[in-house]
């Protein structure tokens, strides 16, 4: 008898372990998904500030968030406050000087321009390593949510000017910190990841 006592107390003893440990990980999955909501205030209507600099783009950037999808602009040496821009939705991405049309792909297209060239002022030399029309050199976009593609289209008179194919039109925000401009796009008009 003693020994049959003992054997239930282990079984019960174990389960209450077992369950301990798996009603934690199960409330945390909960309080996790619970905590994510993504911000759906931005809109998709045309973002741009009135500012410029001759300091030139060096690299373009992107990264993959819970929420979001990400263009990073490189401009090192430049201040916030000098990062001009016009970031919005087009029918159709026009290359500034030549006006040829430059295809990129996705259900919508974002026109990123930067006040900011992309060759040294100086000597004329680029200073980022794109060709108009090509995808933007070092973006690899496989598993994106709201990226499709880039392209760049030209650095014409100070500005640079990229396309982003996106989905389909969703809502974006533009953000500059010293030496970036970046360009945030939403998976969803709901708040969801």
């Amino acid at each position: 008898m003693k020994r049959s006592r003992t054997v239930w107390t282990a079984v019960a003893l174990l389960l209450t372990a077992l369950g301990a440990s798996a009603l934690p990980a199960e409330a945390a999955t909960a309080a996790t998904t619970r905590a994510t909501v993504c911000p759906t205030g931005w809109g998709s209507l045309p973002k741009t500030r009135e500012a410029g600099t001759s300091t030139p783009v060096r690299n373009v950037r992107t990264a993959r968030h819970t929420c979001y999808d990400r263009m990073v602009i490189d401009v090192p040496g430049a201040s916030r406050s000098a990062l001009g821009y016009s970031v919005g939705y087009v029918a159709h991405l026009y290359q500034d000087g030549s006006g040829r049309e430059i295809h990129v792909g996705g259900g919508a297209v974002l026109e990123v321009r930067i006040s900011a060239p992309a060759y040294d002022p100086e000597t004329g030399k680029p200073t980022y390593p794109a060709e108009a029309g090509r995808r933007l050199p070092g973006v690899d976009l496989t598993g994106y949510r709201a990226f499709r593609d880039t392209r760049f289209a030209a650095s014409f008179e100070g500005d640079t000017q990229l396309g982003l194919g996106v989905r389909t039109r969703l809502p974006f925000r533009v953000l500059r910190t010293d030496g970036h401009l970046i360009v945030d796009v939403a998976h969803s008009w709901n708040g969801t990841p």
